[in-house]
């Protein structure tokens, strides 16, 4: 598994949410084990980017990186590590809550959010992860899976894997990175459907557990219809991350922040 990403140290890390990694603090598998079936591929859509967790250039431990203007065409090989219940429900770069059983990555240069097909080259089990927070800093390891995804691709227990990490294109993404006017998360997405009396059964039954508006919406994603089920508009974003939490405890695995 990869050594702690920790509290931040260093100011580059305090404007991207990155950390350092000291070997004195110990990460660890989660106290409920799970099974590869149970991890769902991330779903790529376009989302914005977005001012947070996009900083660059940013140092960290003495060490400069850019993050790229694109996800386009992104290939590499290299070896992954995994991150887990150390910083299970803390923030990611982005301002997002880690969630140690979700198709997540986090990775030095690429955009947040940004999606890619990690492909385990030692025994061919791939998954789609969303890049959401950033890290690995060790010089041989090019992407920090989250443990649900290192079960997904059979190397949790090994720690390490020999990988190929390819970014996947997604139309209609707008990037407002450096727009003094692109809007804060204001949304909790909870779920998203192909099937629309799959999400109004989902909307009635959130209407019932929140206090907050919820309401669901149509977009289209290539040549299909995906309906996504949402808790908000809030403009507290601290309140924003207290209901993400909440939602979570009452078993939504698979929420999200979302600006719009």
């Amino acid at each position: 598994m990869s050594s702690v990403r920790a509290l931040l140290l260093v100011a580059g890390c305090l404007l991207v949410g990155c950390s350092s990694q000291p070997p004195d603090i110990a990460d660890g598998k989660p106290q409920r084990s799970i099974t590869a079936a149970e991890v769902v591929d991330a779903e790529p859509q376009p989302e914005p980017l977005r001012d947070a967790g996009n900083s660059s250039p940013y140092r960290v431990l003495g060490q400069e990186y850019t993050v790229l203007d694109s996800p386009v065409g992104y290939l590499q090989r290299g070896r992954a590590s995994w991150y887990g219940s150390k910083f299970h429900g803390r923030l990611t770069a982005n301002g997002e809550v880690f969630d140690t059983f979700a198709a997540t990555a986090a990775h030095r240069t690429l955009p947040i959010p940004s999606f890619a097909r990690v492909t385990n080259l030692e025994n061919g089990r791939a998954i789609v992860v969303r890049v959401n927070d950033r890290g690995p800093f060790h010089e041989n390891r090019i992407i920090d899976l989250s443990y649900g995804a290192a079960v997904k691709l059979g190397f949790a227990e090994q720690g390490t894997a020999a990988v190929e990490v390819e970014t996947i294109t997604v139309a209609g993404v707008v990037d407002l990175r450096g727009d003094p006017n692109a809007s804060l998360y204001r949304y909790v997405q909870v779920a998203s459907f192909s099937d629309p009396e799959a999400a109004s059964r989902m909307e009635r039954v959130l209407r019932s557990q929140v206090e907050s508006p919820v309401a669901t919406s149509a977009t289209q994603v290539g040549e299909r219809m995906v309906h996504r089920v949402r808790v908000g508009p809030l403009d507290d974003f601290e309140r924003l991350q207290q209901l993400h939490a909440e939602l979570e405890s009452l078993g939504y695995a698979n929420t999200r922040l979302m600006p719009e």
